[in-house]
């Protein structure tokens, strides 16, 4: 892997530890983190040793948004023609699984980022909120769609309006994150889920994944066609044969991703 200025890399096993390392700035998210995020994580798609990614951030924060001295000065015109935060619809497009592990303040982009991976889990000290409001904006990087999906439209309307924090404990009620635990088995926690997912078939964790993200655009009746199709495809993979054959001799399958 690269060597990054913004972010640090670990693999441990089948599983990328990937954390945002701009502890005095909050992990605010500007275009080289943009970057080196999109790049590393296309990365981790490639490698075919990595089956899982757990995504944090160093310090206090998560991430606590966009990094507002970047964006102060630009025009419409330069937001415009840039496409800025474009590049993050990249990272949201990974096709293995992200788990976002949420150690403090997940603001703003921070939010959003957290929102982009597949699960949240997050600390018992974690704040979530998207206060662009009260800067004279609103989110920009999927907040507004992804939250209403996750919470529907009274708590998206809650928080994108007033820009309120809310902890771990209400966002786990809402239905923002997957689960809360405390502070000081965050990523204890986070990596294990992330090696019980690594231990499967990646062609499987793959079509899973998928299948799930697609399930929120698509009517019933197409979602369950597009779920059938990928369900079928995966007949015609040799994890499929083992992985039934070791069920059938009650021993532990021995996965490929083949």
């Amino acid at each position: 892997m690269t060597d990054y200025k913004t972010i640090t890399f670990e693999q441990k096993g089948r599983v990328a530890l990937v954390t945002l390392n701009r502890p005095d700035a909050l992990n605010a998210l500007n275009a080289e983190v943009m970057q080196e995020v999109v790049d590393c994580f296309a990365a981790i798609d490639r490698n075919k040793d990595i089956a899982v990614s757990v995504l944090t951030g160093a310090g206090r924060a998560f991430a606590a948004g966009a990094d507002i001295k970047e964006m102060q000065p630009q025009s419409f015109s330069d937001m415009y023609v840039e496409d800025y935060f474009a590049g993050w619809d990249r990272f949201a497009a990974s096709r293995k699984p992200v788990i976002a592990a949420v150690n403090g303040f997940a603001l703003g982009g921070g939010c959003e980022l957290a929102m982009m991976c597949d699960l949240i889990i997050a600390s018992d000290k974690a704040k979530f909120g998207q206060p662009e409001i009260k800067l004279g904006v609103t989110p920009g990087m999927g907040g507004s769609i992804r939250l209403t999906k996750a919470v529907g439209k009274a708590k998206a309307m809650d928080l994108v309006l007033t820009g309120r924090m809310i902890d771990g404990t209400e966002a786990d009620r809402i239905g923002l994150v997957s689960r809360v635990v405390p502070h000081d088995t965050l990523m204890e926690v986070a990596l294990a889920a992330a090696e019980e997912i690594a231990a499967f078939s990646v062609p499987s964790l793959m079509a899973a994944k998928e299948m799930v993200a697609r399930a929120l655009e698509l009517p019933t009746t197409e979602g369950v066609k597009f779920e059938r199709r990928l369900f079928q495809g995966l007949f015609g993979t040799a994890d499929q044969k083992e992985g039934m054959s070791a069920f059938s001799e009650k021993r532990p399958a021995k996965f490929e991703d083949k």
